[in-house]
């Protein structure tokens, strides 16, 4: 799954500037993770990070992640949790945020990711846990690429000329 996603990132279409971040639970080897995701405003998956623990470093990292693999945003909505806002101002004070970007907290506007978060658990659920840490890193990886192909967050025309199947696809990404 981390080769096809480095695959498919060259055909990912940019997100919008404004972001839902929010994080939900997992369990691996019968502990609760967290896993920390953000869509943008027309609920397109901008970035997921699973960490182990929920502070103001696992809130750092993912949204380091984020910003390294889609620019920084303009607007971040979060939810009460204080770890997050800490985070928010001390990559501010790094300068990997800028300081005009606008801080939000309104759990309505985070009703999308909330939504979104549904599909994760849905698929995981049935599962009934993981057994190792790297493993749920992998297969949620793995969903969350396949979230993205249904969302039409590639640009599937520099792929293939014409639109086909999903192992067709698949396969065109391979091979470029």
């Amino acid at each position: 799954v981390p080769v096809m996603e480095q695959h498919w990132r060259r055909y990912a279409l940019p997100v919008r500037r404004s972001w839902r971040v929010d994080e939900t639970y997992i369990k691996v080897k019968g502990r609760w993770v967290y896993l920390y995701r953000a869509v943008d405003k027309q609920g397109r998956t901008v970035d997921f990070n699973l960490s182990e623990h929920r502070d103001v470093a696992a809130a750092k990292a993912f949204l380091r992640k984020a910003s390294g693999h889609n620019g920084t945003p303009e607007k971040i909505t979060l939810d009460g949790y204080q770890a997050s806002h800490r985070a928010v101002a001390e990559l501010r004070e790094d300068k990997v945020i800028p300081a005009d970007t606008l801080l939000r907290s309104c759990q309505y506007l985070n009703n999308m990711v909330e939504q979104d978060h549904r599909s994760i658990k849905c698929r995981t659920g049935p599962m009934l846990g993981f057994r190792r840490f790297d493993h749920a890193a992998v297969v949620i990886a793995g969903i969350e690429l396949a979230r993205k192909i249904i969302k039409g967050q590639f640009a599937f025309q520099r792929i293939t000329p014409s639109p086909g199947r999903g192992a067709d696809l698949s396969a065109a990404v391979l091979c470029a």
